[in-house]
């Protein structure tokens, strides 16, 4: 092969490697500027996802400010009423579970609750867990702006407060009246605070419940008898010169009783120092049937004030 042959070819190898280390080096150019690109798009995706979470979270947080710590502006299990035991002290152990439903028209909820009551000294004394293990709801956006709430739907699980009390019968008398004092206290386990479905805040309450017959068949398989309640409530509120708000409770009802049927009926509620939603009335109704120790319940409360829900419930009891 002759010089300027090989001096062509040489020539011509070099150009076509020139090109080839051009076109790489264009490529790489621009996979660089595209991952630039995307890098500034991921940052600006992460800064604006990162912004509004963190936004959402001041909101939800500064909305708990404006919250109202009152039964008319928190969910139906929020304020538990004190609770009619005819001035009586069960010497059976009881296990519950009920299903409820309430509907306001701005809020319709749906729960599902536990109790179990232990007595012991003979019945003379003993000591009930109520706790809402399962609760769901959903609002009209009315009521959650009136509650200064952020969802009207919970968009993840929570459960509801833990409720103990414990009691003692101080008089057992068939003549006058029997009576028993108790002590209450409500967690502050409850979920949605930023929906104003639990306080996030504990309550505790005190009361004498008195019980006597008015009327009792001679073989002690009917009865009318009256009931009454008067006590202490108290809660924690977010407001900085009202740390608390206390209350007055009361209760009067009736019990009917005709061999395994119950029906009781009663009117409580508790007399807030606010007066912003904090004076509930319930009228309330239960139906019970007993067989061999077991006990199907059914309530339906009435709120006349404050606490304005329809409540129906659905329960099963099982007594040692």
């Amino acid at each position: 092969m002759s010089h300027g042959t090989l001096w062509f070819k040489d020539l011509f190898e070099a150009n076509v490697l020139n090109q080839y280390e051009i076109c790489t080096f264009v490529a790489l150019r621009k996979n660089t500027s595209m991952m630039k690109y995307l890098s500034r798009i991921l940052l600006i995706t992460f800064v604006f996802v990162f912004s509004a979470t963190y936004s959402h979270a001041d909101s939800w947080r500064d909305k708990t400010e404006l919250l109202i710590y009152s039964p008319r502006y928190f969910g139906p299990n929020a304020f538990p009423i004190p609770e009619m035991r005819d001035g009586q002290v069960s010497e059976r152990y009881e296990v519950e579970v009920r299903g409820e439903y309430h509907y306001y028209t701005g809020d319709k909820t749906w729960d599902i609750v536990g109790r179990a009551l232990l007595p012991f000294f003979r019945g003379r004394a003993g000591i009930e867990v109520n706790w809402c293990f399962k609760e769901k709801y959903k609002m009209t956006p009315e009521t959650r702006d009136e509650r200064f709430a952020v969802d009207t739907e919970s968009p993840i699980k929570y459960n509801g407060d833990i409720v103990i009390s414990s009691f003692f019968q101080v008089l057992k008398s068939e003549k006058w009246v029997d009576a028993t004092i108790s002590a209450n206290i409500k967690t502050a386990s409850g979920g949605r605070l930023c929906d104003a479905r639990f306080t996030d805040a504990a309550s505790y309450w005190f009361d004498v419940n008195m019980g006597r017959n008015l009327w009792k068949s001679a073989d002690g398989k009917a009865s009318i008898r009256m009931q009454a309640l008067a006590g202490f409530y108290c809660w924690m509120t977010n407001d900085m010169v009202h740390r608390q708000n206390d209350a007055i409770s009361y209760g009067v009802g009736f019990t009917g009783k005709y061999r395994g049927f119950t029906l009781a009926t009663n009117l409580a509620g508790f007399y807030g120092y606010e007066n912003n939603g904090d004076r509930p009335i319930h009228w309330r109704n239960n139906l019970r049937y007993e067989i061999k120790k077991n006990i199907i319940s059914f309530r339906y409360t009435h709120g006349m004030k404050d606490n304005l829900y329809e409540t129906y419930s659905l329960g099963y009891i099982r007594c040692f």
